[in-house]
This record gives structure tokens, C-alpha cells and sequence, in this order.
């Protein structure tokens, strides 16, 4: 039921850490892949290396998710190379320094632009890449949308004030899409979100580790609450990735699922 040959995938933020790992699974299960990313270098490299590894259809495109018209441009390739979409990842997303409160920095000096910039990318470039790739779901009657939220979603993160309630405003334009499509549009039109816990990338890493490796404070504290004692790997994502794209989860619409290693159900004690 997850064999996904013959359908195209659409996936924003496809060349970084989590999208890369998303791309290999989908590609192995036959789909095409769109790769939108800023980087039209990266996208491409991608592309090239899926295709070569799976014998798939691949295009990489640069298009900024809070551009329109770039990403109406790129839509317009996508239909004319693969004639339609079946499947959207909102995969684009991130946090800014300046958003973050810090002992130097309280919570009353974070500036305006930083908030802004959290929101503009976490949900705007969500809800963006949905109106334009979306449509062309609601013109086929059918179609899958899996927004990528976060565990700062569910159990809202010390310090990462604007990206936690940034990504809790993912988890209610989810449910909210979900309804609006099935009973809008078409019921075969499913929305779901996928919660990551705690991996270590680029924009966390130093807040997760030290210099030789060892954990931070913050890093410790994750570690003593995540039942599973670990932090995630990318491929941890993707039985629940193929889950909620494919006819698998085909009743499926409206939900966030967590995949944290138990952190969102541990209470602490």
C-alpha cells in the first residue's frame, strides 16, 4: 500500500537534512520527485543523484517558499513535465538566532524582524506553497498534503518563543486545511502533519552539543525526558512519512503525529 509509482511528489526545503532523507525513501518507492529549495545547485544535485540511484523521475527547482510568483512559475514546470501533483511536503522551515532569548538577549528585546521572519518561513511558507500546488490537487479531486511540524509544537520550548508558536500554528492550519478540503473540494484530498522530536541539524546543534560532542544542559535535559533516550535520525521520520502519503493512511486526514522517541508523553516523573 505505500508503493507510490506513478505519482509525482512535490517537497519544499527537498535539499535539506530531513527533505534529502524524505527524497531517497520516496524516490525507492517509485515516485517522481520536485525538489524546491533556494538553491537551484543543490536541487539539481539532488535530482541527478535520485535519478541516477533509483531510475526515477527528478527535477530540481529554486524557488523561494515565500516568493508566489516563483513558486507559480515552478508549478507551471511541474505541469508541464508531470501533468499533475499527487503529493505536497511542507518541508521548508527554521529558526533565526535574533528570535531565540538568550542571557543576553530577554524576551522583551527580541526584535520585530526576527518574529517576523520565524512566522514568514514556518507558516506563510507553508500556506503559500499550498494555495499554488494545492489548486492543482482540487482540479484532479484528489491529493495528499503533509506540513512538517515539530515537538516545540506539542510541548511548547524554552527560549524558542516565535518558531514554537510558529509551528503550533502549523498543527491548527493542518487540522483546519483538512476539513476545508474534504468538505470543499473533494474527500480524497487528505492533510496531515508530521511532529519530529529532537535530531541533531545545523540550526540545533550547538544548542544540543558541545564542541567535543559531549551534551549541553539543554541537551542532557532532552535526553532525561525522551523515554527512548536518544536523540532522532532523520530515517526515524520516514515509516510514518510513507504512512501518511500513501494509500495506507487513506482515512486518514487532519491529524499531527508525533515522532519523538516518547518525549511528548513523558510528564517528567
Amino acid at each position: 500500500m505505500t508503493d507510490l509509482s506513478g505519482k509525482t511528489v512535490v517537497i519544499t526545503g527537498g535539499s535539506g537534512v530531513l527533505g534529502t532523507s524524505m527524497c531517497h525513501a520516496l524516490a525507492e518507492a517509485g515516485a517522481s520527485i520536485v525538489i524546491l529549495a533556494r538553491t537551484l545547485e543543490k536541487t539539481t544535485a539532488l535530482a541527478n543523484d535520485l535519478h541516477k540511484t533509483y531510475g526515477i523521475k527528478a527535477l530540481g527547482l529554486a524557488a523561494d517558499v515565500l516568493d508566489e510568483d516563483a513558486l507559480r512559475a515552478a508549478a507551471k514546470q511541474v505541469q508541464e513535465r508531470f501533468g499533475k501533483v499527487d503529493i505536497l511536503i511542507n518541508g521548508a522551515g527554521g529558526n533565526y538566532p535574533e528570535a531565540i532569548t538568550t542571557p543576553q538577549r530577554s524576551f522583551f528585546e527580541i526584535p520585530k524582524e526576527a518574529l517576523q521572519w520565524v512566522f514568514n518561513l514556518n507558516l506563510i511558507g507553508a500556506i503559500l506553497p499550498t494555495q499554488v500546488f494545492g489548486q492543482m490537487m482540487v482540479e484532479a479531486g484528489n491529493g495528499v498534503i503533509l506540513n512538517v511540524s515539530s515537538m516545540a509544537s506539542v510541548r511548547p520550548l524554552t527560549r524558542v518563543v516565535a518558531y514554537s508558536a510558529a509551528k503550533n500554528a502549523i498543527n491548527n492550519f493542518t487540522q483546519w486545511l483538512a476539513v476545508h478540503m474534504a468538505q470543499e473540494y473533494s474527500p480524497d484530498i487528505r492533510v496531515n502533519a508530521i511532529a519530529p522530536g529532537f535530531l541533531v541539524a545545523d540550526q540545533n546543534r550547538a544548542l544540543l552539543l558541545n564542541p567535543d560532542g559531549s551534551l549541553t544542559k539543554r541537551g542532557q535535559a532532552i535526553i532525561d525526558h525522551t523515554p527512548m533516550g536518544r536523540f532522532g535520525e532523520p530515517d526515524d521520520l520516514i515509516g510514518t512519512l510513507m504512512w501518511l502519503v500513501s494509500d495506507a493512511s487513506r482515512f486518514v486526514t487532519g491529524i499531527v503525529v508525533p515522532v519523538d522517541g516518547g518525549f511528548s508523553a513523558f510528564g517528567g516523573v
